[in-house]
């Protein structure tokens, strides 16, 4: 096949599309070979696509899950480390973009990535059952400037700051700084995704929020006074290091005790060190869900609420004010057969919850 670079394409033609399960091989076989980066597996939500001349592979294109952290792109939407971790699934990154051998051309790529953008959003309201708002991809300057993304009329955040996030669940330094462009699907993209409370249409899961690294550190240490209910014998872990995860999870939007058990086990050892859990061999060690139930289920509300009410205090003073929120307990049964209510205080600014209270059964 000879080069086309001074061949008249005909752009009009050019067909985007995603990929199929038959071509996924074939996607990953062709990014290995022509991408600087090589192949990249499917990363949280993700869709791939391929452009098309005349059923003609010309380039290949990944969306995946945004970046967990980008201090220009947070600083621009302008949500809190709270908020953006419950609506991080309203952002896509353009994680890969591939302009096969043979095939570059003026106005190509603009072209294709034009494309993808009128049809992305609705694909993904398709696949995930849930909005996106934003784009955001990552041009390394070293090889590239941006001209496609420029061109597209994506925006210039600036730089981001070179950290790399690695499977231990920490990030190091790369060396690497990346100039980050974002593209707002909608105008009041910005405006939506930064309001205290996120309208309905654009919520999507149970609601998160992120923990900083110091009210990790924190946690344990307000429940040492708590007596233990377990006897000493056989106690692996300690009521601290339980406590600490059970309230961290929860915090984080888990409803459970499978869930709490699910989250603990997603931490890396950086986290499970904060939590101060226990070693084995070297490695920190999670709490099972046995373990969770058993001291959930035996401690002292009391003296557990009073602990939060506590960290609360000392890590509340940002919150101007308080939102009532009142739940109904699934599952939670009174004597007389009716559910259990639940109203809570709940930090505006920080979302922490200063306290909670039970309710008698509606009659």
């Amino acid at each position: 096949m000879q080069i086309r670079v001074a061949e008249a394409l005909n752009l009009q033609a050019i067909v985007v599309r995603p990929v199929v399960e038959s071509e996924e091989a074939n996607f990953k076989k062709l990014m290995q070979a022509h991408h600087y980066l090589g192949s990249l597996p499917k990363i949280g939500e993700t869709i791939w696509y391929i452009a098309t001349l005349q059923e003609e592979w010309i380039a290949l294109l990944s969306f995946s899950s945004a970046a967990l952290k980008c201090s220009v792109r947070d600083q621009w939407i302008g949500w809190s480390y709270r908020h953006q971790y419950d609506r991080l699934h309203l952002v896509t990154n353009n994680s890969r973009f591939l302009i096969l051998p043979n095939w570059h051309h003026p106005n190509l790529a603009s072209r294709i990535l034009s494309l993808c953008q009128r049809r992305l959003a609705a694909d993904w309201q398709q696949k995930f059952n849930h909005p996106l708002l934003l784009l955001e991809t990552f041009v390394d300057p070293s090889r590239f400037s941006g001209t496609i993304y420029k061109a597209s009329n994506w925006l210039f955040l600036g730089h981001s700051k070179g950290f790399q996030r690695t499977r231990e669940h920490y990030r190091q330094h790369n060396q690497s700084p990346k100039m980050v462009f974002t593209y707002p699907l909608q105008r009041n993209a910005q405006a939506l995704m930064s309001q205290p409370v996120l309208n309905k249409k654009y919520q999507y899961g149970r609601t998160r929020i992120m923990m900083k690294v110091e009210h990790m550190r924190a946690l344990p240490d307000f429940f040492i006074a708590i007596p233990d209910p377990r006897r000493e014998q056989g106690r692996r872990h300690s009521l601290p290091s339980v406590l600490a995860i059970a309230v961290a999870a929860t915090l984080c939007g888990a409803g459970g005790y499978k869930d709490i058990s699910t989250w603990a086990n997603s931490l890396g050892q950086k986290a499970l060190a904060n939590f101060r859990c226990r070693r084995e061999k070297g490695k920190r060690v999670v709490p099972s869900l046995s373990i969770i139930r058993n001291v959930l289920i035996s401690v002292d509300p009391d003296h557990l609420e009073a602990a939060l009410q506590r960290w609360s205090a000392t890590y509340g003073k940002k919150d101007t004010s308080l939102a009532i929120d009142g739940k109904t307990m699934r599952g939670a049964i009174a004597e007389d057969g009716r559910q259990t209510h639940i109203m809570s205080a709940i930090g505006h600014n920080t979302q922490d919850c200063y306290a909670q209270k039970k309710l008698e059964p509606s009659r």
